[in-house]
C-alpha cells in the first residue's frame, strides 16, 4: 500500500542512538502541527542536501564526544553549514550545541578541574535572555564536556561550573547545554543506565535526579514549550 503524503510541515530531528527519542520535544513539536523526519547518523542514515522540505532541525544529544573521530561526528558537523546558509531554524541539545560550536569555530573541552554536571543545577539567564522569556531556576544537566561562546554568538543563560549554558548565533541557531526533552521514563532509563557516571567528580546521585524532577520539571517543561514556539513557531494552517 502506498503512504500518503502529508501536508504538515516536517522538523528534521536528529538522534545519535538506535534507542533515543525526541522525548517531550517531539511531543510538543507533533501537538504544535509538526511531522518528525527521524535520522540516526550513527546507523547510517543520511542527512538532507537541503532543508528546503523541512521547517527546521534538532541536533539531539548522545554519549559520544563533538570531538571524536568518527565518520558521522565529521559528517554531522560539516552538515550544519546547511541550516546555517538557508537560515532555517537549527537547534542543537547537548552534543547537538557542541557540534554546532565546533562548526562555528568555537572549542568544545572538559572542565579544567574535572567537574561535571550531571543531574539539577542552578540556572541564571543573561540580560539578554531575560529579554526573550523567562528561563527555568534549576535546569537537568548530563554531559562532562562544555563549549566555549562562539563569535559573535550572544549568551542567553550561564551557570557556574559551565558558564556556556545557551547561546543564539544569527537568526535562526540555538544552543542548549541541558536537556528539557526528558520524559519521567527517559530520566529512569538515564539514571540506570548512566549510574557509573554519578561517581565523577560534581555529579550527584540517582536519587537526586528523580528526587529534583519532583520539584523544578514543571518549571522546565513550561519553558521548553515556550522556547520551541519561539525557535521554530506556529505551522501556518
Amino acid at each position: 500500500m502506498q503512504r500518503a503524503t502529508s501536508s504538515k510541515p516536517k522538523i528534521l530531528i536528529v538522534l545519535h542512538q538506535e534507542n533515543s527519542s525526541p522525548g517531550r520535544v517531539g511531543h510538543m513539536l507533533i501537538e504544535e502541527g509538526f511531522e518528525l523526519d527521524i535520522r540516526r547518523p550513527p546507523l547510517g542514515d543520511a542527512l538532507p542536501e537541503t532543508l528546503d522540505g523541512h521547517a527546521g532541525t534538532v541536533v539531539f544529544g548522545g554519549p559520544m564526544s563533538a570531538n571524536d573521530e568518527d565518520e558521522f561526528v565529521r559528517r554531522e558537523t560539516n552538515w550544519l553549514e546547511i541550516p546555517l546558509r538557508e537560515n532555517r531554524p537549527c537547534l542543537g541539545i547537548c552534543l547537538g550545541a557542541q557540534m554546532l560550536v565546533n562548526h562555528l569555530g568555537g572549542k568544545v573541552e572538559g572542565h579544567g578541574e574535572g567537574l561535571v554536571e550531571i543531574g539539577w543545577y542552578p540556572l541564571k539567564a543573561t540580560e539578554a535572555g531575560k529579554k526573550l522569556m523567562h528561563w527555568p531556576d534549576m535546569v537537568y544537566q548530563f554531559h562532562r564536556e562544555g563549549f566555549s561562546l562562539p563569535r559573535d554568538a550572544t549568551l542567553l543563560a550561564t551557570a557556574d561550573t559551565y558558564p556556556n549554558q545557551a547561546f543564539r548565533y544569527g537568526d535562526n541557531a540555538w544552543g542548549i547545554q541541558f536537556h528539557g526533552e526528558l520524559t519521567r521514563v527517559m530520566m529512569q532509563r538515564w539514571v540506570v543506565r548512566g549510574a557509573h557516571r554519578f561517581e565523577l567528580p560534581g555529579a550527584q546521585p540517582g536519587r537526586d535526579h528523580l528526587g529534583g524532577r519532583l520539584i523544578w520539571d514543571m518549571h522546565l517543561k513550561r519553558w521548553l514549550d515556550e522556547f520551541l514556539r519561539m525557535v521554530f513557531g506556529r505551522p501556518a494552517v
